[in-house]
């Protein structure tokens, strides 16, 4: 086949184009990895979380959390934070002032990241004053 018949990339316009019905929001995701281990990381937890709960307050924290190995049976500290950034640069500072990233527990990179599909459902029950979101 012919890289025309199977591209390996394509034009970010042209996946706009394609999904242009769709609800196109842009976000960045922060995959985040041990650098030495998981002591490094232990010792950064409570301020990593301190900082984590500070994004989400200035409403830039889209989710975040740790990702498992691929079994679902461990943690090898690795985590994913998506948040809402005006560019890739900006989405590269928050992730630069998080206390795991400033102490060198962790490395991480930036992708950007475009929501088309999907869907969030939030069920408020008002007598038991409970939520569950599915």
């Amino acid at each position: 086949m012919t890289e025309e018949e199977n591209p390996q990339a394509v034009p970010v316009g042209a996946v706009l184009e394609a999904s242009k019905a769709m609800l196109q929001k842009q976000l960045y995701a922060i995959f985040t990895t041990p650098v030495n281990g998981l002591g490094p990381v232990f010792a950064n937890m409570r301020e990593h979380l301190d900082f984590q709960v500070g994004l989400e307050t200035e409403g830039l924290l889209f989710a975040a959390g740790p990702m498992w190995t691929d079994d679902g049976e461990r943690w090898e500290g690795e985590g994913l934070v998506i948040v809402r950034a005006a560019s890739r640069q900006a989405a590269i500072e928050i992730a630069e002032r998080d206390p795991m990233h400033k102490a060198g527990a962790r490395t991480f990179r930036v992708r950007p990241w475009l929501i088309n599909e999907g869907t969030v459902t939030v069920r408020l029950d008002y007598s038991s004053q409970t939520f569950s979101i599915t």
